[in-house]
């Protein structure tokens, strides 16, 4: 799996995981429960990854949806 986003906007990252899941694209969010240790301040960002194999049709999807921006470097 490679990471392709990394932000603390809960918006964004649900709007991006929408997008994949109306794609069919495989992802994971990680450290969404942080908050438990963080004391849900939103310090800590939430990390987004894809499978390696469709991390470019998640790049193209999400660039074309006006992400690209937002997403990290390959």
């Amino acid at each position: 799996m490679r990471e392709i986003l990394r932000t603390n906007d809960i918006v964004l990252l649900s709007a991006i995981v929408a997008l994949l899941d109306s794609a069919d694209i495989g992802h994971l969010v990680l450290d969404q429960h942080m908050s438990v240790m963080e004391g849900s301040i939103g310090l800590l960002p939430r990390r987004l990854l894809v499978e390696d194999e469709r991390e470019g049709a998640a790049r193209a999807l999400l660039d074309g949806a006006g992400f690209g921006a937002a997403l990290v470097a390959p």
